[in-house]
């Protein structure tokens, strides 16, 4: 037999043939391949599932800390550790301010050198030479 697109089929049987005749699915005919295939018969003795293993997290000590470091922080109370975070940010702004002074104090002394020492120059007025515009 010949199919549409111009193979051909060797069939088995007549009863075979007989069933390609009247377009019958191989799929709907219990004693066919394509039936067992579908069905999944006769191959659960041959594959049997691949057991997959699942990671187990670990933790590790990081290059700052040590691993007794990192487990007394997290078993520390948030609130713990905001008071510890405010204190430090106090602390920073306590040393900005003692900067601060300290540089108004020598700002006030050298100030008035460095005022007259140079003018600044409008941007409009070009640095080094007039660039662009359509010059040929």
């Amino acid at each position: 037999m010949i199919r549409r697109d111009g193979k051909p089929i060797f069939l088995g049987s007549s009863k075979a043939y007989s069933l390609t005749l009247q377009r019958k699915k191989a799929a709907k005919l219990k004693w066919t391949q394509a039936w067992r295939r579908l069905h999944k018969k006769g191959i659960t003795e041959t594959t049997t599932k691949k057991r997959s293993r699942r990671a187990n997290k670990v933790q590790r000590a990081v290059v700052g800390a040590s691993l007794e470091d990192i487990k007394k922080k997290a078993s520390q109370k948030s609130d713990f550790r905001t008071a510890q975070r405010e204190a430090a940010l106090k602390e920073v702004k306590a040393r900005k301010a003692a900067n601060k002074s300290k540089s108004a104090g020598k700002a006030k002394a050298g100030g008035a050198k460095t005022k007259q020492s140079f003018q600044k120059v409008p941007k409009h007025m070009g640095g080094k030479g007039n660039r662009g515009g359509t010059q040929r």
